[in-house]
């Protein structure tokens, strides 16, 4: 490819972006530009649109249209797959500081979950042995059920709930996705979601010794966490959301 081509690709692209600004290379018929600016920022906006129907809710038009372009003219995406434009619209949001609402990125991130998990490669975790105790067995996290939090409540923002300060106390939710395929999403207290988040960064044990971490954390003693991190246990288990940790094949 010689560099005068080379020089009027990217002279195109830039335009095809940011029409405004980047000016089309000369001899192009206005017509034809004019269709291919309007078939690639409406198909982005139209892929958006089908991810985020509650940011649509919270934004008017122009705020919409405002922020797809300000994404298409300034961010690159890393992958070519139209499947993986939302991921990388939530990647951007968390970036980006001065965004129309103070929650557009959370509550993006939190529509953009429902998806993510329904495409995901995994499997369930095995059901558990009969008479498995969590409290003494090495548990594992599925890789199904994601714990999550945020500052905002993002399961009630929306048109008419559009709050300006976040609240004193974060939003802990648990993201998991069933066996039908749906993706259910439940409230989760402070300490379920340490619990869980723990999972992920501590080698392997049992629920004993991970809630002992957690009461070491906190300034408790495990009989301070026993009664409710049993029931606790047994809930996640019966949830599928923990299973006991497989050994490693040789």
């Amino acid at each position: 490819m010689s560099d005068t081509l080379r020089a009027q690709q990217w002279a195109l692209t830039a335009h095809l972006r940011d029409p405004q600004h980047q000016p089309a290379p000369a001899g192009l018929d206005e017509t034809r530009l004019q269709v291919y600016r309007d078939l690639l920022f409406n198909t982005l906006q139209a892929l958006l649109a089908g991810s985020f129907p509650v940011l649509l809710q919270v934004l008017d038009d122009d705020e919409w249209a405002a922020l797809c372009r300000r994404y298409f003219v300034t961010y690159r995406c890393a992958s070519p797959l139209f499947t993986e434009v939302a991921a990388e619209f939530v990647a951007w949001l968390q970036a980006v500081d001065d965004l129309p609402r103070p929650f557009l990125a959370e509550l993006a991130h939190y529509e953009w979950v429902e998806q993510a998990l329904q495409g995901l490669d995994a499997s369930p975790l095995p059901a558990p042995e009969p008479g498995m105790d969590p409290w003494s067995t090495r548990l594992r996290r599925a890789s199904l059920a994601w714990p999550l939090a945020y500052r905002w409540p993002v399961p009630q923002l929306g048109r008419a709930c559009q709050p300006a300060l976040a609240p004193v106390q974060p939003t802990f939710l648990l993201a998991r996705r069933a066996p039908d395929g749906t993706v259910v999403f439940s409230q989760l207290s402070a300490l379920a979601w340490q619990l869980l988040e723990q999972m992920d960064t501590a080698p392997p044990r049992s629920g004993a010794e991970h809630l002992q971490q957690l009461a070491d954390q906190h300034g408790l003693t495990l009989q301070d966490l026993e009664p409710d991190g049993r029931v606790l246990l047994a809930q996640l288990l019966a949830a599928g959301v923990i299973g006991a940790e497989q050994p490693v094949a040789c």
